[in-house]
């Protein structure tokens, strides 16, 4: 079952956030600890209005459990729901105001992160996070849906495309080079 996430749902989602960011969190959090990363995203997850939000995040779960999360957003919002992360972790783990750029454009429902649990992969679980995530972006009213492939990840890239993604362009974002993939909804 796909159903909306609940602040309650931290503990299971943040490490499947996590799993999908890979070194990227460490890059966004500024921190090396795995524990302070951990602690940092739930303190997100749990609040409203910004990017890493329960409030902008599916869970896929079975049996209650969660096995699977899709965090998604209007990629217009994206400086407005980033704004309150990036100052927590300028004033309490002394970054300098991260420059990360900018992973999704306006005028894009953004998927920013897709995950599985490992126990759970290679049951089709990503591909119907990503299709709840396609028919949210409906019902918001988009029209197209943006996400980023590393562009070393040929199994994802393989899925996307058998989704009907298509790649846009290439995009720079924390250091990384990734496909801009895009999604027409008709």
């Amino acid at each position: 079952m796909i159903r909306p996430a609940s602040p309650s749902d931290a503990t299971a989602v943040v490490p499947l956030i996590i799993q999908a960011m890979g070194k990227l969190a460490q890059k966004l959090t500024n921190v090396e600890d795995e524990n302070v990363i951990n602690q940092i995203l739930k303190h997100f997850f749990m609040q409203q209005g910004n990017q890493y939000s329960y409030e902008n995040t599916l869970v896929f779960e079975e049996e209650g459990k969660v096995l699977g999360s899709l965090n998604a957003y209007d990629g217009a919002k994206l400086p407005e729901l980033r704004k309150p992360f990036l100052h927590y972790v300028t004033e309490h783990h002394h970054s300098s105001g991260i420059n990360q750029g900018t992973e999704t454009e306006n005028g894009e429902f953004y998927l920013d992160s897709i995950s599985v649990n490992p126990s759970a992969q290679g049951k089709g679980i990503g591909k119907q996070l990503i299709k709840a995530g396609i028919d949210w972006a409906e019902k918001l009213g988009h029209h197209k849906i943006g996400l980023l492939v590393e562009q070393n990840n040929p199994n994802a890239l393989r899925l996307y495309e058998k989704m009907n993604f298509v790649i846009q362009n290439e995009k720079q974002f924390m250091g990384g080079l990734y496909h801009h993939m895009v999604f027409k909804i008709k």
